[in-house]
């Protein structure tokens, strides 16, 4: 992203879940939810209220399901100025969507993903005003939760970073570490949990 308010996505391919999908293989169904913007539970005021993932995971959970296990790879958004909500928020926030799915019957599992670090660079600066000191800890944070819930866990952090152009996205390079990452968080998780198929 070059200049603030660009539409311009990566090529589906290069994207980290579909990069995620070709590492997993043909026996692997591999759904993709992703919205740009999109938050934990908040209504955005600028973009929109459908950016709230809490208001359409219900559905898009029994529209897929079953399923053996849904990642939930949100709180970048959370940390815009506009929300002004601090790392152990966010964390709750992903820890009630976590909630959600299992409430909803229709999934096994869940790994909670926690994403790398927001620098206030670029273009999006002055609407993350803030977000480096907000989301300090936020891994940690977000990794407790995850392991009270009984959920999964992977920080995105520790093996990518975001591009200095905008300081929120991803470039190619770390779209791709990061889908072979979660292909073997996944098969991981799921070996322990003892199922197979759709994520």
């Amino acid at each position: 992203m070059a200049e603030r308010g660009l539409a311009a996505r990566l090529p589906k391919e290069q994207r980290w879940p579909n990069v995620m999908a070709a590492a997993l293989g043909a026996q692997w169904e591999v759904i993709v939810e992703g919205l740009p913007g999109r938050t934990t539970v908040h209504d955005d005021p600028v973009e929109g209220a459908y950016r709230n993932g809490m208001t359409v995971l219900p559905a898009v959970l029994h529209s897929h399901g079953p399923l053996d296990m849904v990642i939930i790879f949100l709180g970048t958004n959370d940390l815009k100025m506009r929300f002004n909500v601090p790392a152990i928020d966010i964390a709750l926030s992903v820890g009630r969507l976590a909630e959600t799915v299992r409430a909803s019957g229709v999934a096994r599992d869940v790994i909670m993903v926690c994403p790398p670090v927001v620098r206030e660079l670029g273009c999006l600066a002055g609407v993350f005003e803030g977000a480096e000191a907000r989301g300090a800890g936020m891994f940690v944070d977000m990794m407790q939760e995850a392991a009270r819930l009984g959920f999964g866990f992977v920080d995105a952090g520790a093996h990518i970073a975001v591009d200095p152009l905008d300081g929120v996205h991803f470039n190619v390079e770390a779209h791709a570490r990061l889908g072979a990452e979660m292909a073997d968080a996944v098969r991981e998780r799921v070996r322990r949990q003892g199922g197979k198929g759709a994520v």
